[in-house]
């Protein structure tokens, strides 16, 4: 026991230092590089997104099936000489799309398809690396915030499962029974592009709030507008799936004109194969016809989301989700543009860029329905 002191007696130097306060389960959230892992998520979301419209270049130029074969790794050398160019020339001679549609191509006409082809499989080979440095060097210096480990390995899986989805496509299309690949593979491979896609965005913006910032906002959730902005988020993406099945058929450049089709509301012959569940995939006026009536009531539901979000007393998420009727507007002029101009490429590669931007944007709304920012009272 220690002996009596003084109240007047000065702390000397072994006197017991008070301890600092240790943070809570909250603050374990803030531990790892979050800023830095945050940037190299938005190098990821920029790979992906280009990812995207090479993809869409590559199905409009008609050059998806110029490789015949899928070599992850030493695939990864494009040819290097006269003999190997025309070694591959010779394997795409073999296949269904030069027998039957590209007979009496040219070697230069080849080695075009080739390089877009090629590029499209290289861009996602850099993806793969990008994503494995950037996760096991976080992982080796224990730099990944706590619970995050498995989201961010989740995204190299998708990766991963897109590089087969994608062989599974291109194989339809060597298979001898059609010339291009299946139309729903394709929107297979897309949708999982922009599945990829999402998750890269939501990350990017839990990690540009803390934990306890992210904590204290969930307060204030705006459940019905969020219910209503995943709805709408589902909804955008059935639409794009659609649209993949328009570019899968080339269906884009059939029935050239608006708002009717060939003079009448349904196209004409909309069941004509056989079996019927054909035509929903592969009959091109029934097909453009679905994109049609689902980009009419995408955008009527987008309009009724909106007008809920007006209704939010935060300035920031009726910013947000005016952001994303304009983007609607904007999106449906072009798919408009591109129907009545038959689908040039300069058109449609465009409306598939305003399909990411709108992806997005939708993604932020609904974010900023269930994290609101915190704002003052005269703010709102």
């Amino acid at each position: 026991m220690s002996g009596k002191r003084s109240i007047f007696e000065e702390v000397g130097e072994n006197a017991p230092k008070p301890q600092a306060p240790q943070g809570g389960m909250i603050d374990k959230g803030r531990r790892g590089a979050r800023s830095a892992i945050r940037i190299w998520l938005m190098v990821l979301f920029a790979m992906v997104a280009v990812m995207i419209v090479v993809g869409g270049l590559t199905r409009l130029t008609d050059s998806g099936l110029s490789i015949t074969e899928w070599k992850p790794l030493i695939g990864a050398m494009p040819p290097m000489s006269e003999a190997a160019w025309l070694a591959e020339f010779e394997k795409y001679k073999q296949i269904p799309e030069y027998q039957l549609q590209n007979k009496g191509m040219s070697l230069g006409e080849f080695q075009f398809i080739y390089w877009w082809e090629w590029g499209h499989r290289q861009l996602g080979r850099t993806i793969g690396l990008v994503w494995a440095l950037g996760f096991f060097g976080f992982l080796a210096a224990r730099k990944i915030p706590t619970g995050w480990t498995g989201r961010l390995l989740l995204l190299g899986v998708l990766g991963g499962a897109q590089g087969a989805v994608g062989w599974w496509m291109v194989h339809s299309g060597l298979s001898g029974e059609m010339l291009d690949v299946a139309s729903y593979r394709l929107a297979t491979h897309l949708g999982l592009a922009f599945v990829i896609l999402g998750f890269i965005a939501w990350d990017i913006f839990l990690l540009g709030r803390d934990e306890r910032g992210l904590m204290q906002a969930r307060r204030s959730k705006e459940a019905k507008l969020f219910s209503m902005s995943t709805g709408l988020l589902h909804f955008s993406f059935l639409q794009i799936l659609i649209g993949a099945l328009v570019a899968g058929i080339d269906a884009g450049r059939t029935y050239n004109d608006w708002p009717l089709m060939a003079g009448a509301f349904l196209p004409p012959f909309p069941f004509d194969l056989d079996p019927v569940w054909r035509n929903f995939f592969e009959n091109a006026g029934l097909v453009q016809f679905m994109h049609r009536m689902a980009g009419y009531l995408l955008m009527a539901f987008g309009v009724v989301v909106w007008l809920r979000g007006r209704k939010s007393a935060n300035t920031d998420t009726r910013f947000r989700f005016n952001a994303v009727l304009a983007m609607m507007v904007v999106q449906m002029v072009l798919g408009i543009a591109t129907v009545l101009y038959m689908a040039p490429l300069q058109i449609a590669i465009v409306h598939q860029l305003g399909a990411i931007l709108l992806w997005v944007l939708i993604l932020r709304a609904r974010f900023a329905a269930a994290y609101p920012k915190p704002q003052s009272v005269r703010g709102v």
